[in-house]
């Protein structure tokens, strides 16, 4: 009898080995709000913003960390989306409405606003530039004094501002 018990027990094992663990405790969701670069949402009347708020932490950010005429997740983490509840237009041009991935190409004089049709993509290290939805241009300026974190915000009008270290590019949303 006991040596029946042993062999169903080793067999008993050796099925939750084979299973992979199936009969584990399940994982539990990351909590995102604990990373380095936590998450951010910013809600307008026709459209939403979800990135991850980056830190300076000492470090130049426009043309080192992230290089000038590089594409930029604009953010950390997963790439930010921009969820258009209805057809809108940035800085005059159509957008569908829709989720997108909002990517940018900073640059000294310039930068691209891209907004990129696979929404949901790690970073910008399989951006497909093909996907591409719209680009505007939009011209950088100095921030009034340095900007920790990573900060998007929308204001009544319609004027999207992304800021970070000393610099802020800008884009409308009617």
């Amino acid at each position: 009898m006991r040596n029946q018990s042993l062999k169903f027990l080793l067999l008993f094992m050796w099925a939750v080995l084979l299973s992979g663990g199936a009969f584990a405790q399940a994982k539990m969701p990351e909590d995102k709000s604990k990373r380095p670069s936590p998450p951010a949402t910013v809600t307008a009347p026709n459209f939403t913003i979800e990135y991850s708020r980056p830190s300076v932490k000492g470090r130049k950010i426009f043309g080192e960390l992230e290089p000038y005429g590089k594409v930029w997740r604009a953010g950390a983490n997963e790439a930010t989306t921009f969820e258009a509840k209805k057809d809108l237009k940035i800085n005059g041009q159509a957008l569908p409405a829709g989720t997108y991935a909002l990517f940018a190409i900073p640059g000294e004089q310039e930068w691209t606003i891209i907004f990129n049709k696979t929404a949901k993509q790690w970073g910008a290290f399989k951006y497909d530039e093909k996907q591409d939805a719209l680009r505007v241009k939009v011209k950088p300026s100095k921030t009034p004094q340095l900007v920790e974190q990573f900060t998007i915000t929308a204001d009544k009008a319609g004027t999207v501002t992304l800021a970070w270290e000393n610099t802020q590019a800008a884009f409308a949303v009617k």
